[in-house]
């Protein structure tokens, strides 16, 4: 097979894309915070939340959660959503090293 254009990147610029990706709609924003707010959650309770179909909700917690950025229980009939605080940890990482790298080169540029 061909070489696809993700090969050209490396592994950890593929997975920050990945996990941006995932986190660049409003519902996944909101879904986040009310994690966040909450520390947990089952998915009837984040729909109650948000002024969104169960579907679309299920749709927006199966691509944070394939991208990472939740983890997901089993517990019954429900399955209870929480926040990856390692793959948080690795956007902090990076946008802090990003940020580090801006203030300390003092470009004059723009």
């Amino acid at each position: 097979m061909g070489v696809t254009k993700t090969d050209y990147f490396t592994d950890r610029q593929n997975e920050l894309a990945t996990m941006l990706k995932a986190m660049g709609h409003p519902a996944r924003i909101a879904i986040i915070d009310y994690l966040l707010k909450v520390n947990a959650c089952i998915c009837n309770d984040i729909v109650s939340e948000l002024p969104l179909a169960q579907p679309t909700i299920s749709q927006h917690l199966k691509e944070l959660k394939n991208a990472g950025i939740i983890k997901g229980n089993v517990e019954g009939k429900a399955i209870c959503y929480c926040i990856d605080e390692r793959v948080i940890g690795q956007l902090q990482q990076y946008f802090g090293g990003m940020f580090e790298t801006i203030t300390s080169q003092k470009s004059t540029c723009c």
